[in-house]
């Protein structure tokens, strides 16, 4: 999100259904006023990995509209004296979501099963704080270079932190798209969390695995270098070359 003072946002958010799917099961938000973003990439039969991802990403924006709003805040998971009022906001916003995608999954039988990953990064003065659930990314490019900040909750990412398989034989494992954590499965999740500062001319990226999963980095940092502040016009190219790699 490039700024040319602190604390100016600028933003965009794309989303395509690909080319080996019917359906897109993705859902983003993009909300400036609230320094809120969040990306969410659904799973499960029937159109529930939709109806997931839609879910878990409403829930997040309404609890920290209304935290913004000034309505006396309720904190379903209490606070952890260890973390700011800002992680906390984030992380609670985020379990909120997984417990409410478990109640309509109880609800309603047809949504049995459904599940989604979650990544969202609220701003805040000078920093970024970043929440997330499965293998759904968050990359920062700063002075050129690009800084994956997040750490997929995936069966391969595991095994390469163990040492058991290398990051290239990772990429093409049978088993790369196998995620070990997500919003959905279970009514106590565990969300990872940072804060990292950030400064005018810092861009961050908020993606699913498939734009992470097909274009490399590389490719992730040409076409951000390329495009500059028209953002609109970023995720128009990461979306093509994530086309052009397969769209899956």
């Amino acid at each position: 999100m490039p700024s040319s003072a602190p604390y100016t946002i600028a933003a965009a958010g794309q989303t395509d259904v690909g080319r080996r799917r019917q359906h897109n099961e993705d859902a983003f938000l993009c909300d400036p006023d609230h320094r809120l973003f969040v990306v969410a990439d659904g799973m499960g039969g029937h159109a529930a990995g939709e109806v997931a991802s839609a879910h878990a990403v409403q829930a997040v924006q309404e609890f920290i509209a209304s935290f913004d709003s000034g309505n006396e805040a309720t904190w379903p998971f209490g606070i952890d004296k260890g973390l700011t009022p800002a992680q906390n906001l984030l992380v609670n916003a985020i379990k909120l979501a997984n417990r409410s995608v478990c109640g309509l999954a109880q609800e309603k039988p047809e949504y049995t099963g459904m599940g989604t990953t979650i990544v969202g990064c609220r701003l805040e003065e000078g920093e970024a704080v970043i929440g997330h659930v499965g293998d759904s990314r968050v990359y920062l490019l700063r002075g050129g270079r690009l800084h994956q900040l997040t750490a997929d909750h995936s069966w391969v990412n595991e095994q390469v932190q163990q040492g058991a398989l290398r990051e290239d034989e990772a990429k093409t494992h049978r088993w790369r798209n196998i995620i070990t954590r997500a919003l959905g499965n279970r009514f106590d999740v565990e969300v990872d969390w940072k804060s990292i500062p950030v400064g005018p001319g810092d861009t961050l990226l908020l993606c699913t695995d498939g734009l992470s999963g097909v274009v490399d980095e590389g490719g992730i940092v040409e076409i951000l270098r390329e495009c500059g502040e028209d953002l609109e016009a970023a995720c128009r190219r990461l979306i093509e070359a994530a086309n052009a790699g397969g769209g899956p």
